[in-house]
Order: C-alpha cells, then sequence, then structure tokens
C-alpha cells in the first residue's frame, strides 16, 4: 500500500480551499435564506440567483474535496480520475451558463419592458435554468466518451488533471467555447443595457420639468446587478 506525505504548501493548501468552501457554502446558504424570507425578492431574476448560489454551495462541498484530491496526486484508477476531473468541469459551465441567463434576462427587462412579465414566467425561467445544467452536464462528461488522454496500460496513475483531460478539450471546447464566448456575450449585452438605460434616463431628465427621472430605480438596480455578475464570475 503507497503512502502518501504532505509538505507545508499541500497543508496550507488545503487549509486555503477549507476556508474557501466553507465561506461558499455559508455566504450561499445565507443568499437562499435571505430570498426565502424576503417575498419581494421572489422574482423571476432571483430564481437565477439562487441556481447561482446552489452552485457555488456544490462547489464547496463537492468540488473542493475533488480538487484537493486532484492536486494531491492520489493514485487512484484513469477512469476515476477522469470523473473527478470531468465533475470539476461541469460546475463552472453551470455557473457562466447561469451568468449569462441573468444577463439576457436583464436585456430583455430593458429592451422589452411593456412584454417583459408575459413573456418571462417563473415556469420558462425553471426551464432555462433546466436547460443550463443539462448542458453544463453534457459538456463536463464530453471526456468520459473517448475525449481524453487514455493510451492503454495497468490503468492505475496518480491523479492530475492534465494526466486525463486533452489541451485541446480544455483550451479550445471548454474555455473559449463555453466560458470565454459566453463572457463576451455578456459584457456585450451589458454595454446595450447600459447604453438603453441611459437614452432613457437623458430622455426623461430633459422631458420632466423638474428635471427628474422616471427610471432610476432601474439603472441603479442595473449597476447593482452588473456588479453581483461580476464578482461571481471573479471568485
Amino acid at each position: 500500500m503507497s503512502t502518501m506525505t504532505l509538505d507545508s504548501l499541500d497543508v496550507i493548501y488545503i487549509m486555503v480551499e477549507a476556508v474557501i468552501g466553507i465561506c461558499a457554502v455559508v455566504g450561499n446558504a445565507s443568499v437562499i435564506w435571505a430570498v426565502k424570507l424576503n417575498p419581494a425578492l421572489q422574482k423571476t431574476t432571483f430564481f437565477y440567483i439562487i441556481s447561482l448560489a446552489l452552485t457555488d454551495i456544490a462547489v464547496g462541498i463537492l468540488v473542493i474535496p475533488l480538487a484537493i484530491t486532484v492536486s494531491l496526486g492520489v493514485v487512484i484508477h484513469f477512469y476515476s480520475c477522469l470523473f473527478i476531473c470531468c465533475l470539476l468541469m461541469i460546475f463552472p459551465h453551470a455557473s457562466i451558463l447561469s451568468l449569462l441567463a441573468i444577463t439576457i434576462d436583464r436585456y430583455l427587462q430593458v429592451k422589452l419592458p411593456t412584454r417583459y412579465k408575459a413573456t418571462i414566467t417563473k415556469k420558462r425561467v425553471r426551464v432555462i435554468l433546466g436547460l443550463c445544467l443539462l448542458v453544463s452536464v453534457l459538456v463536463g462528461l464530453v471526456p468520459l466518451l473517448g475525449w481524453n488522454q487514455y493510451t492503454g496500460g495497468s490503468g492505475y496513475i496518480e491523479c492530475h488533471f492534465l494526466a486525463v483531460m486533452r489541451k485541446d478539450y480544455v483550451v479550445y471546447f471548454s474555455f473559449f467555447t463555453w466560458i470565454l464566448l459566453p463572457s463576451l456575450i455578456m459584457c456585450t449585452l451589458y454595454a446595450k443595457i447600459f447604453y438603453i438605460m441611459r437614452t432613457k434616463l437623458s430622455r426623461n431628465s430633459a422631458r420632466l420639468p423638474d428635471g427628474g427621472t422616471v427610471y432610476p430605480k432601474a439603472y441603479k438596480t442595473a449597476k447593482y446587478m452588473a456588479l453581483l455578475l461580476f464578482l461571481f464570475a471573479v471568485f
């Protein structure tokens, strides 16, 4: 039976990951609890926020322990390691697609204010979130279908990410197609959102005698939502 020793850097890494995982679980559980207690927050947009919060809780409970396992190079079967690495891919995709769904939701609310409530119902939001999760799972599990580093042999390896995952899958298929492209779409849509909102604010400022505006609350909400999405994307 092989033994594994941990150096000081490994211990520090595990401690940091553990702290991040605890913060992710506690912080996002607080978000869900706040939404549950406040009926004003229980709108279609906040279904997306709950989805993001649940994804981050899953990261704290599941992904971080698996990431620690991979980083330590535990000796396990190739396909066990591959399955773990596939799980690590699923959740970033789920987060980015949820962020994209929120951005599109914000854009539609600004672009089509009179038809938004009739078009974006809670049922349709649930379907959209379900599709985001399904696509994330399918994209993350692609390596199990053969797009991996397996070349034969005994089957037992030191589990490291690039020992089982092909770089062309990680870079071109996963990052460029399912992370970078949605991020660019989100940036473009938010630029359009702020342009539309500023145009509406300017028109109403010029039209109202007291120089007031009729969209300040919506404009502030859009800014707060953009900041929230940025923080989700970064952290």
